[in-house]
């Protein structure tokens, strides 16, 4: 049976996670504030390679699209008063579309992140003292888990249907089932598990959420799963920045219409709704969502997988959705090709610096760079569109870039004061 624990949680190396992450800080990336510090010496490297070289000098492959999709026509109406009047029904009817709902019996709502969706729907659905239930192949991403927190509920962590039915039948006074159909290891519950799930928790009266940031897509068209609406949960969350989607990064809500109205409201009243001229963006982005462009996206992640292997082993990671390299293989391999055996630094700070230098020297964005905190330590190759890898060079550069980058790490290993100028020092 799933619960929480008071043991203290360390990674393969030994050091302890920090709360609310799956990974540990170290001494130069200890907070939230520092992976700001962070993200602005990232930005410093973009600034300078665009002054230099112009756009083209810069490649998204975070696999995340956080532009402002919008057309002329769309830019002419982009204002909070006109742009819903026009686009509102359109962007619901896309929305229920996507998510597998009825628009006679379901609802739809627009976030300014899916992370302001999932907390809407805790504050709204949870009470102090209540327990929630997460449910995943691996764990809840941090969002679920600040939800929670912020909601004054105690959440439980569970990887299973048979481990749900062990929290329920022992009595535990469950008020939410949170439902990640892809973790943030992206490995995915199969369909039975799920459906099973669900079965379980509304056979005590428990609402479903399900925290569909990348699953919404991926599910159904890597896995031939259901649209998370079709599978009977009661509200579902995704995000319109992942996986076949064109962005902008926001968060659409659906589900049971009397629910939707109760979360967009607490929404609205913290201030977690999307602006409304955003309404055409969003529209357009899921009305262009089609299963063959996720499937071109993942055939990247194969290919980057296949040009590393040669550089560094079966140290790469790929599940049926992604490939990555682990932050602690990636300190690992330093250490190695260093010729040291203590670290003195922490995975996450690793693929820290492997991506600060792939950002400084190739131009590369790789997801590390996007997050606040990121939701994993992990270097992942995920949904890179093959068009901005092929200007790259293709994957066997983007190879060898990954593993200049280690290199350039191990090169700098006993000496972390460097380390620590790197990731926090922004380029004059």
């Amino acid at each position: 049976m799933g619960a929480t624990s008071t043991a203290v949680r360390r990674d393969a190396l030994g050091n302890e996670l920090a709360p609310g992450l799956p990974y540990a800080r170290g001494a130069i990336l200890a907070s939230t504030e520092d992976d700001f510090r962070k993200l602005r010496t990232a930005w410093s490297h973009i600034r300078r390679r665009i002054a230099d070289s112009g756009p083209d000098a810069v490649f998204n492959f975070s696999g995340l699209e956080h532009g402002l999709p919008l057309e002329p026509a769309e830019l002419r109406v982009a204002n909070d008063f006109v742009a819903p009047a026009l686009y509102f029904d359109r962007f619901r009817s896309a929305a229920l579309d996507h998510l597998g709902g009825d628009p006679d019996r379901h609802d739809a709502a627009l976030f300014n992140r899916l992370t302001g969706a999932t907390l809407a729907t805790h504050l709204s659905l949870v009470e102090p003292g209540d327990v929630v239930v997460g449910v995943s192949r691996t764990y809840s991403h941090a969002s679920v888990v600040r939800s929670c927190s912020y909601a004054g509920a105690r959440l439980v962590e569970t990887h299973s249907a048979e481990e749900l039915d062990g929290v329920l039948a022992a009595g535990t006074d469950v008020a939410l089932v949170v439902l990640t159909r892809l973790a943030v290891t992206y490995d995915l519950l199969p369909l039975g598990e799920i459906r099973r799930i669900v079965d379980l928790a509304h056979e005590r009266g428990v609402p479903v959420y399900v925290d569909d940031a990348g699953g919404a897509r991926v599910a159904p068209a890597l896995d031939g799963q259901p649209r998370a609406l079709e599978l009977g949960v009661d509200v579902v969350g995704t995000g319109l920045d992942k996986y076949g989607v064109t962005g902008p990064r926001l968060g659409v809500l659906g589900g049971d219409a009397a629910l939707v109205s109760r979360i967009r409201a607490r929404g609205f009243e913290l201030g977690l709704e999307a602006r409304p001229l955003l309404y055409p963006a969003a529209a357009r982005s899921l009305e262009g969502s089609t299963p063959e462009r996720v499937r071109e996206l993942r055939e990247t992640s194969r290919e980057i997988a296949e040009a590393l292997r040669p550089r560094i082993g079966d140290r790469v990671h790929e599940t049926a959705v992604i490939s990555e390299l682990r932050a602690e293989d990636i300190l690992t391999v330093a250490l190695e090709r260093a010729g040291l055996v203590n670290a003195p630094i922490v995975p996450y700070e690793a693929t820290s610096a492997v991506a600060m230098a792939l950002v400084r020297d190739h131009g590369v964005i790789t997801v590390q760079l996007v997050g606040l905190p990121p939701g994993t330590s992990s270097l992942m190759f995920k949904f890179v569109p093959p068009e901005e890898l092929a200007r790259f060079g293709g994957a066997d550069a983007y190879a060898a870039a990954i593993d200049d980058a280690i290199d350039g790490l191990a090169a700098t290993l006993g000496r972390p004061e460097e380390i620590r100028e790197l990731l926090l020092r922004p380029a004059a």
